[in-house]
């Protein structure tokens, strides 16, 4: 019995300092990943580094490139070779005209290959240099495992990712307001066609529904990969983004991931050491300003590695109305900027008026910051 106790005992403290392992959350995924939305820092980990194929959940790479280099209310002419692409569709027709935005959307509610395949070519000329732009956008975002050769999913030799760096690519990808707001939407009422005429889009991800702060992101599916799916939730400040890569049984994975990766994250307010500065002004009848830098909530996993970094000009002139932004406070973690916060006047100092006096103010003013210089 005694052994036996020291045995249950032994199992527990190796569960207690399992830290971000998968004994935390079990999965029925191939690989799995949950990260901070707000900060990257990951919180969970399955075989997260292991590279796999990854679906449908490759158009987050493609509608982001849309977003940042697509005049979203721009219209084009689909032509034929644009739609030599099989799979899921969004019902594109050689002659239809379609905005960018519809493709968008096209994308990341119907999951439709054609409209990924219309957004390759149609920004990069074909669809071999538009992989080439994943790929350059990838090594941008530090994604050093992934290699994209389709721009919808489809299976291809060399397509893959790691869950870590799926995650990672939301979590980007998420940043981007067009991006985010397709990635949410349940629905969508398009005009397109030929001529355009009004036809309403379902988005794939139960997860809108099922699961509730879900604000997205890409669901997948080949024969080759599986199910796929990135998922992402917003519950009282506080963002997750899961990802589970051939896993039949997502929807109710991405609940416990999505649970325990919210329930994680700690909302700290964070001070800096120096938590107030003296802003030499000239023009006025006091030599300076004190500002003072707010505490500023951190969704975090970890305080101990924030830093802030404070940017304030050398002086400033008056008249200061209160409340004018004077400088940014710039928080980081581990060195990736996660924030910033405005500093500004807490009072409003007037110019001085007095004419004869205005010489003698401004030498003052200049001496004294000659000195603190």
């Amino acid at each position: 019995m005694a052994n036996l106790k020291r045995v249950v005992c032994f199992l527990l403290s190796l569960t207690l300092l399992s830290g971000i392992t998968a004994s935390a959350v079990s999965t029925s995924a191939k690989a799995a990943a949950v990260i901070n939305g707000d900060t990257g820092e990951l919180i969970y980990a399955q075989n997260a580094d292991e590279k796999l194929p990854m679906a449908s959940t490759t158009k987050i790479m493609t509608a982001l490139l849309l977003c940042e280099h697509g005049e979203l209310q721009k219209e084009i002419t689909v032509t034929a070779d644009m739609l030599r692409v099989e799979g899921s569709s969004m019902g594109l027709l050689a002659g239809d005209r379609v905005t960018y935005h519809d493709l968008l959307y096209g994308m990341m509610l119907a999951s439709g290959n054609d409209a990924a395949n219309v957004t390759a070519i149609a920004l990069g000329g074909t669809v071999e240099k538009f992989t080439e732009m994943m790929n350059n956008r990838a090594r941008e975002l530090g994604l050093e495992n992934t290699r994209f050769v389709t721009p919808s999913g489809l299976d291809a030799e060399g397509h893959c990712t790691t869950a870590r760096e799926l995650a990672l690519l939301a979590y980007h990808a998420l940043k981007n307001e067009e991006f985010a707001k397709a990635a949410a939407s349940k629905t969508a009422t398009l005009n397109y066609g030929n001529p355009p005429y009004r036809r309403t889009l379902k988005n794939h991800n139960k997860m809108l529904t099922l699961y509730e702060g879900a604000v997205g992101v890409k669901t997948g599916f080949t024969k080759k990969s599986g199910r796929c799916l990135v998922s992402a939730a917003r519950r009282e400040g506080k963002l997750a983004i899961a990802v589970t890569l051939n896993d039949p049984n997502d929807w109710s994975d991405h609940a416990a991931l999505l649970d325990y990766g919210l329930s994680s994250i700690k909302q700290t307010a964070f001070s800096p050491k120096t938590a107030s500065y003296l802003l030499p002004v000239i023009g006025a009848d006091i030599n300076e300003i004190q500002v003072f830098i707010e505490p500023y909530t951190v969704n975090t996993l970890e305080t101990e590695e924030i830093g802030c970094t404070v940017r304030l000009p050398r002086f400033v002139y008056a008249p200061i109305k209160k409340g004018e932004i004077l400088g940014t406070a710039v928080y980081t973690l581990n060195g990736d900027i996660i924030g910033t916060a405005d500093i500004c006047a807490p009072k409003s100092i007037a110019v001085i008026n007095a004419a004869p006096n205005k010489g003698a103010v401004f030498l003052r003013n200049l001496k004294y910051i000659l000195l603190n210089i």
